[in-house]
């Protein structure tokens, strides 16, 4: 289970205050590509489940996931969470034809699609998805994400902590923001939740 403090900044002016005040602490900042897969007949989607595919800067990196019954309250989310590397190429002709995905049998994960979700002879579609840019810091004990996301509808920006103890990391993050005067809210729905959509959170 993966459980994240996800707060909303209203604009590019709010996020680069925040990031200019966090720069003393910067670790590292990634540049993210995420593709997006469901059953030919929505075998994952109708199980509130997601097949995703994440490139890491230029594809030095490629992280396969399966994501599952996502809820988000009061800035808190808690989504099932299973991932493992793939190669970066292979995972790039799945995104081209993702009747690949299928075939890898190494993935724990497909097997598991296959298993759990019976993804049948149709396999997979691919449902296209968006860039993040993310910058990581190390704050106050935390691990702090500034994401910057590009869709093809508008840009969202938002500051995310993955905790075992949610309720004190937000009550940190909103303690700073506040100390700083940062206008925030707490997000109401994931990137993917908003990239099916179409449009971005009011």
């Amino acid at each position: 289970m993966e459980v994240e403090v996800k707060l909303r900044l209203p604009n590019a002016v709010t996020h680069q205050r925040v990031s200019s005040i966090l720069s003393p602490y910067h670790l590292k900042t990634h540049a993210q590509e995420n593709i997006f897969f469901d059953g030919a007949n929505s075998e994952l989607s109708s199980k509130l489940a997601v097949l995703r595919l994440r490139f890491y800067d230029l594809d030095t990196q490629c992280i396969i996931s399966l994501k599952a019954k996502p809820v988000i309250s009061n800035g808190i989310s808690r989504i099932e969470e299973d991932e493992e590397p793939i190669d970066p190429s292979i995972g790039r002709a799945c995104v081209s034809e993702p009747w690949r995905l299928p075939l890898i049998d190494s993935s724990r994960i497909i097997r598991r699609v296959k298993e759990e979700y019976g993804i049948g002879e149709k396999g997979l579609v691919c449902l296209g998805g968006f860039r993040n840019v993310r910058a990581v810091y190390e704050w106050n004990g935390l691990k702090l994400e500034l994401d910057e996301t590009y869709y093809d509808f508008g840009m969202n920006y938002e500051i995310e902590c993955e905790s075992c103890d949610p309720e004190k990391a937000k009550d940190l993050l909103e303690e700073f923001l506040k100390s700083h005067a940062i206008e925030y809210s707490y997000s109401n729905a994931s990137k993917f939740a908003i990239f099916r959509s179409g449009k971005l959170p009011k």
